[in-house]
């Protein structure tokens, strides 16, 4: 049958006209669907629209995929790169560390300099202009931020803070520079670690196996959860029929009343429903699904930390070092945590997915009562988002040093988690210098490799460098493989800087406990660097007491 049609949002509809802002099928506005149904023409153009939608989607995932098979041998390549950043920043760190970190606090200091001289000349340079000695106070609030920028006293308060926060920032080095220099020392000392054990870099590819199963056996189990129920099967039929969208069973469909009056009807599958009793556990056993995914991902997590912990506790309590160390650290470690210590592990990574747990629930309150009107419930949810967030925080730090004295003692959680946080405290601020100086270095870092391979995945895709122009494939979005190499990029560095981040913090541990247990006699002699043992006027004495 030929039906008159018309274009309408480049899709042939029938005979459809859009008038003043109403859509019309011939002279009307509503028509009868299959079953004998009057709808508005709208609904049939809105379908239109999602189909349109639904194709234009395709489309664009057909010329990703297209773009990925163009491409992929180049990502591959830019992640090598990405690699080989990371591993030459860390080679660097072990001989220029001391520079880095002096040139990043000098630059820091220059450039809140700058700020405060700034600031001065936008607060000269408004003196006699009309409205700008107008006082905070009097303005009030304003959603527009440029208001405040004419004011002289608004650059008059930033100038203060800017001179309070320099002065603060130099007093801190100039009373913390001892702390700094040995911030300095254990990150070069971590750098010589990490060099005599290289197979530590790529222990992480270990661990990201380990989760990738964690999170295939997640997903698997959600889905045969989810598909595990009733299934409820419908009848279909493309003429009027009175049966249409009852349920039915296919087993005896075929000799049922359906199929004689309605000949073309037929008895699919539609959902997974039912109300069995199965049904109403079913949430219960997603969540229980979910909960054993964090705790095998955070014991996963847990399992590396204190494998890494073991084999750089190892290079640092060998008196000579290499010679004493074992002949494979990292073999070593794994094997003893997961001899001895799988309970500790265990314990810690339970403690922190309970937390992890309530924290997606909070989530999950939050979305169902983002519509609501009570004020004080949002209030309160977001109070506790927030505790529960610092609490997770708090537990990973913890957790994490807890591990560290798992691989040095050999004890359990509890008295390992105890341990180290005294001993922590009793060096609070040796604690915050180095864990701010290692931060913001690693940080650093992460920077240095994404920007530099995101910027030479940029020129190289978008074909601006023109020796190897014609190299590069011919991409329907170039973003596609940026984007790729720019994530797998800071991953890649963000692997090997938490081996070097774990390998700061063990050193940093085992140095607290060398200092505390040992005073530099022959009985009890340092295991610390030379060069640690000068910046704390510290020696070992040979046999005869000098």
């Amino acid at each position: 049958m030929l039906t008159p049609s018309k274009p309408f949002t480049r899709r042939c509809f029938p005979a459809i006209n859009v008038k003043k802002g109403v859509v019309m099928v011939g002279n009307a506005t509503t028509f009868y669907d299959g079953d004998q149904k009057q709808r508005n023409v709208t609904d049939l153009v809105e379908g239109a629209k999602k189909a349109n939608v639904v194709l234009e989607a395709r489309q664009v995932a057909m010329k990703i995929f297209e773009d990925y098979t163009v491409s992929w041998y180049w990502i591959i390549i830019g992640l090598v790169i990405a690699m080989l950043i990371s591993l030459i920043f860390v080679v660097l760190l072990r001989f220029l560390a001391g520079i880095m970190i002096w040139v990043m606090i000098v630059l820091l200091i220059a450039v809140m300099g700058y700020g405060i001289f700034h600031c001065y000349m936008e607060y000269a340079r408004l003196k006699g202009t009309a409205g700008s000695d107008v006082k905070l106070t009097e303005i009030g609030f304003q959603s527009d931020v440029r208001v405040y920028l004419h004011l002289r006293q608004t650059w008059l308060a930033f100038m203060i803070i800017l001179c309070i926060m320099e002065v603060v920032i130099i007093l801190l080095l100039i009373f913390l520079r001892k702390r700094i220099l040995i911030a300095i020392a254990l990150i070069k000392e971590a750098s010589r670690a990490v060099g005599q054990v290289m197979c530590s870099l790529v222990f992480p590819l270990f661990t990201f196996l380990l989760l990738c199963l964690c999170i295939a056996y997640w997903a698997i189990t959600a889905v045969f959860l989810s598909t595990s129920n009733e299934a409820v099967y419908k009848v279909f039929n493309e003429t009027v029929c009175d049966y249409a969208g009852k349920t039915c069973d296919p087993e005896t469909f075929n000799v049922t009343n359906v199929t004689r009056l309605c000949p073309d009807a037929t008895c699919q599958f539609a959902f997974y429903g039912g109300e069995t009793y199965y049904h109403k556990y079913l949430i219960v056993f997603q969540v229980y699904n979910f909960f054993m995914f964090l705790w095998l991902a955070n014991f996963a997590i847990a399992l590396g930390q204190v494998t890494l912990a073991g084999a750089f506790a190892s290079y640092y309590w060998a008196f000579k070092k290499p010679d004493d160390m074992p002949a494979f650290p990292i073999f070593s470690s794994l094997g003893r945590a997961l001899r001895y210590h799988t309970g500790s592990l265990a314990f810690g990574s339970l403690i922190l997915a309970i937390v992890q747990l309530i924290r997606v629930m909070l989530e999950y309150l939050d979305h169902k009562l983002k519509g609501a009107d009570n004020t004080f419930a949002r209030f309160l949810l977001c109070c506790l988002k927030c505790c529960f967030w610092c609490l997770e925080k708090f537990i990973k730090f913890l957790n994490r040093n807890a591990y560290i004295m798992i691989a040095i003692y050999g004890t359990n959680f509890c008295t390992s988690a105890r341990n180290a946080f005294f001993l922590l405290m009793r060096n609070i601020i040796r604690v915050a210098v180095l864990d701010k100086v290692t931060d913001f270095l690693l940080f650093l870092g992460k920077l240095l490799v994404v920007g530099c391979v995101g910027i030479l995945a940029f020129f190289f895709f978008t074909q601006r460098i023109r020796i190897i122009q014609d190299t590069a494939p011919t991409l329907n979005y170039y973003w596609v493989p940026i984007l790729t190499v720019v994530i797998g990029s800071y991953l890649i560095a963000h692997g090997f800087f938490s081996v070097y981040g774990m390998c700061v913090d063990t050193l940093f541990l085992c140095f607290l406990e060398d200092l505390e247990r040992n005073d530099g006699s022959s009985e009890k002699p340092f295991y610390m660097s030379s060069n640690l043992q000068k910046l704390l006027n510290k020696k070992n004495k040979d046999q005869d007491g000098k």
